[in-house]
């Protein structure tokens, strides 16, 4: 009797393997890209790189299953399997960190779990374990020139982090209007009667992003517990210059909170 050990069977069907873990890549991107999840997961600007990508693979992985599927068809034809089988092995493997098909079957069990589950956006939780702040990293989008041609009431949160960043006495913003859409951050050193709204900023793909935002002075009895810890909302109010921990910061005082659904598109670039 012929035994055949794991090793031996996936060698058999490492071809198979590898065809099914190409098309099931290119069918998680394509799915992707038709959901809208690529906003939350890498920089618009790869958008279509990604399309394209996922179109390759998808027209690759089903052009090898074709022909794979004609070579199993003359198999049944032919008795002489071990002399196809020969002819159809290359002798030029190249060497693998993992046993033959392995690799395959471990990018065939990513993209299935991608497929079943949907990616969702960083948490609070995450935002703080990052470290959120009111400035932007010396590494990362530091402007060249500034120019605030918009009105403070028209500004976003980034811009507000990036005029800061440009100019951070907080002082020199002391009454001018505001009005930025976040989600909603506790951070467990500030008091109840404030809460930090944030956005992720992202320059390539969601494993750099990072949390920037403003802390918000609740209105006169207001609770951060109505507001809970991830929601989204749309802040109205001024800019006062108030110290918390020890230092002078820039704060909302919020005349408004308007909880709004989260954006489609809840990056920012």
């Amino acid at each position: 009797m012929i035994r055949f050990s794991t090793p031996l069977l996936l060698l058999r069907y490492s071809h198979w393997l590898d065809a099914i873990a190409i098309l099931a890549w290119g069918i998680l991107l394509l799915k992707y890209w038709i959901t809208g999840k690529l906003n939350i997961l890498i920089h618009p600007n790869y958008f279509g790189l990604t399309l394209a990508a996922g179109i390759a693979l998808i027209a690759i992985g089903s052009l090898k299953i074709y022909e794979l599927y004609q070579i199993e068809q003359q198999r049944k034809t032919v008795r002489q399997l071990q002399v196809i089988e020969a002819t159809k092995i290359d002798p030029a493997q190249h060497i693998t960190l993992f046993p033959p098909a392995w690799s395959s079957i471990l990018l065939s069990i990513v993209a299935a779990i991608g497929l079943i589950i949907t990616p969702k956006t960083f948490s609070s939780q995450t935002a703080l374990e990052r470290g959120i702040t009111e400035s932007l990293p010396l590494t990362r989008m530091q402007p060249q020139e500034f120019r605030n041609i918009a009105k403070p009431e028209q500004r976003s949160l980034i811009e507000w982090v990036r005029i800061l960043n440009f100019n951070p006495e907080p002082d020199s913003y002391n009454g001018q209007k505001v009005k930025v859409q976040g989600f909603v951050i506790h951070p467990p050193s500030l008091s109840t009667e404030y809460i930090w709204i944030a956005r992720f900023v992202i320059t390539c793909c969601a494993a750099d992003a990072y949390p920037i935002g403003l802390p918000v002075k609740l209105q006169l009895g207001q609770n951060r517990a109505i507001f809970p810890a991830d929601s989204w909302l749309e802040i109205e109010g001024e800019m006062i210059t108030e110290e918390l921990q020890g230092k002078r910061k820039l704060v909302i005082n919020s005349s408004s909170l308007k909880p709004i659904p989260e954006p489609k598109n809840p990056y920012n670039y």
